[in-house]
């Protein structure tokens, strides 16, 4: 165990003289000067004013007899303006006014004139050392305060008893503990009632073992509060030998130190990883499953333009397939946002236009059975606080994504209320000095409420408390995703049987930010038909994309690995576009894009993926994602095209 010894400056200490002959204070001076610093004066009232502006004066020598004012008088007052000892010089007629000063605590030692010199020497020197003394131990015991009040730590000191010898809680119990030091209360009465029993089992460990170690939780109105306490028994107090005494009769020091953001952050760390893990899982399904649905809603798509619609019966299974499918795309899109969140597309975006132009598809959701029964919710929706003239700026966001967060809180808000109710939408600029520059759009349900333990929840992937088959539990977690990475943020507000708001708080547009730019061409970029070098590792996929290049009057040759385009271009055959899946077992996507940039550097290369990675992109890529239809198939070869001539 680390020691710490307390260290007293040594140093010649200053002695102030009083006498009113002047022979008295040389002689006295001749004698003392060779170890001490000397001031002298033959008045009472002067001396005094030395004491005032030397707070380093040590020792007092004074005779008692003097005209002004005699010597116990002086040093009397002198111990109200310091802490200089007393030395008192009398002759045998004073002895009662020494015997009073000594009994008083005013003198520590007298003198007869004539004095002996080597005796006076000796009690300076060891009234000098008494002072040095009590100031060592008056600055440590400042320095121990100041130390104990600044530390980030709760400090408590107790006999093995768990009587408190010293504490600096600062708890309403610890206060009255400091009131009656001296009646050495019980260690446990400084603590929470929660960290009382903690705090005793602490001690008795102590006492056996030297040490303990916990982490302790409280339960708090503002939450759980977490206690770092270390216990250790301190080698003090000792035998009479100087030796320590056992393990359990020694003084216990407590450290408790608060470590509640220290928690919070390594759950932090631990959620971040665990959105790592759960991300590279979600991509990897997502990839596959975009292949698949690549593929399906392909082949809908193309059997849909061949089969006659004569019966109305086909059309439907046909309907049915494709809103299943085109439903499966938007798991997959919520997947892929925690596999790799996409940027968003930040542009001017009218609140006011967007809620109205959605009211109809959010009505329809509404209504739709919320359970396996069949049921349907009675819910309306209220956009009396969305008045077509709302003067409210627009916001800067990504309207797709923000028209997908909007009917999910609809959504969730019809499933708080099983017995139907209103759903209001509200839309305000920002009026709060948090909120300023930005809009609010909230939806409000009158429904169950959450309770605080779930509600610190609702933005956890996979986190919902629907029914198994009800809910993936990526709804709320991707819009907290969409909006921390457009800028924005979420506030909630709920309670148990009262219902729950949630606000959308969106950055308003300040400057002038350039429209989306003009969508592609709906003719082809060059007449007539292109010869196109299509790889895809899938061959569902490949498939589906050479029928719909095929529709398109191109002609489309079709490899299942990136070495085949290599291949097929060394053997001199000419294209006019490569079209590369990104991902493939053999070269990838990105591998042959660069191969290609070497060896043919103008032609034209259109990659597609199902979970396209930023960092696994060349520059300046064309990127179309699966699933596509044809077209953003077209639209994709035509934008690839035009950024090439």
């Amino acid at each position: 165990m680390r020691r710490t010894e307390m260290t007293i400056p040594v140093s010649r200490s200053r002695i102030l003289l009083v006498d009113d002959e002047a022979e008295i204070l040389v002689a006295l001076t001749d004698l003392l000067e060779d170890e001490f610093d000397i001031l002298s004066s033959t008045d009472p009232l002067e001396a005094l004013n030395f004491l005032r502006q030397s707070p380093d004066i040590a020792v007092i020598v004074s005779d008692q007899r003097m005209p002004n004012m005699t010597g116990d008088v002086l040093l009397s007052k002198a111990r109200e303006i310091s802490d200089a000892r007393g030395i008192l010089l009398t002759g045998y007629a004073d002895l009662a006014a020494v015997v009073a000063a000594l009994n008083q605590g005013r003198i520590q030692f007298y003198a007869h004139k004539p004095w002996e010199s080597d005796s006076l020497r000796a009690m300076v020197r060891e009234v000098a050392a008494h002072h040095r003394l009590e100031r060592a131990l008056k600055t440590e015991r400042v320095l121990l305060h100041g130390a104990m009040q600044a530390l980030p730590l709760g400090l408590v000191f107790t006999d093995p008893q768990g009587h408190v010898l010293r504490h600096n809680l600062s708890c309403q119990e610890a206060h009255d503990a400091a009131a009656g030091a001296t009646g050495y209360r019980d260690e446990a009465g400084l603590y929470p009632a929660a960290l009382a029993s903690q705090i005793v089992a602490m001690r008795e460990e102590t006492a056996k073992e030297g040490e303990s170690t916990r982490l302790v939780c409280e339960e708090t109105q503002d939450g759980p509060r977490w206690h770092d306490i270390i216990r250790r028994a301190l080698p003090w107090p000792c035998t009479a030998a100087g030796e320590a005494l056992p393990v359990a009769q020694r003084w216990q020091l407590s450290l408790d130190r608060d470590v509640t953001e220290r928690i919070a952050m390594e759950a932090h760390l631990r959620q971040d990883d665990k959105m790592h893990a759960l991300g590279t899982l979600a991509g990897g399904i997502a990839h596959d499953f975009n292949n698949l649905l690549t593929a399906m809603l392909g082949s809908l798509e193309l059997l849909q333009d061949m089969t006659p619609r004569s019966d109305p019966t086909v059309s439907r299974l046909f309907d049915n397939a494709l809103d299943s499918a085109r439903r499966g795309t938007v798991l997959t899109r919520r997947l892929l946002e925690f596999g790799r969140p996409k940027p968003v597309a930040l542009r001017p975006v009218s609140l006011v236009d967007l809620v109205w132009s959605m009211r109809d598809l959010i009505n329809q959701s509404l209504n739709r059975p919320s359970d396996l029964k069949g049921e349907t919710a009675r819910c309306t929706l209220d956009l009396s606080q969305v008045p077509h003239d709302l003067d409210v700026p627009p916001v800067l966001s990504d309207s797709g994504q923000l028209e997908m967060a909007l009917l999910n809180l609809c959504i969730n808000a019809r499933d708080a209320m099983p017995q139907g109710g209103p759903i209001t939408v509200t839309l305000a600029a920002g009026d709060a000095a948090s909120d300023e520059g930005c809009v609010m759009l909230s939806v409000a349900d009158v429904g169950s409420g959450m309770p605080p333990e779930i509600a610190r929840r609702i933005f956890e992937p996979f986190f919902t408390t629907k029914g198994l088959g009800s809910g993936t539990g990526l709804g709320l977690s991707t819009i907290y995703g969409f909006l921390k990475r457009s800028g924005g943020d979420i506030r909630v507000e709920t309670a148990p049987g009262v219902g729950t708001r949630m606000t959308l708080i969106l950055p308003a547009c300040r400057n002038d930010v350039p429209e989306d730019a003009p969508g592609p061409a709906d003719t082809q970029a060059r007449t007539g038909k292109l010869r196109i070098l299509l790889a895809d590792d899938e061959p569902g996929v490949r498939l589906v994309t050479e029928q719909f290049l095929a529709q398109s009057g191109h002609e489309v040759v079709g490899v299942p690995d990136g070495k085949d385009v290599i291949a097929a271009l060394s053997r001199g055959e000419r294209f006019d576009l490569v079209v590369l899946d990104l991902l493939m077992p053999g070269m990838g996507g990105r591998e042959c894009g660069q191969a290609l940039a070497l060896s043919h550097p103008g032609l034209p290369v259109l990659y597609v993926s199902g979970y396209a990675d930023p960092d696994n992109l060349p520059a300046d890529a064309f990127i179309l994602g699966k699933p596509f239809t044809p077209q953003d198939l077209r639209e994709a070869i035509a934008a690839t095209l035009r950024g090439r001539h």
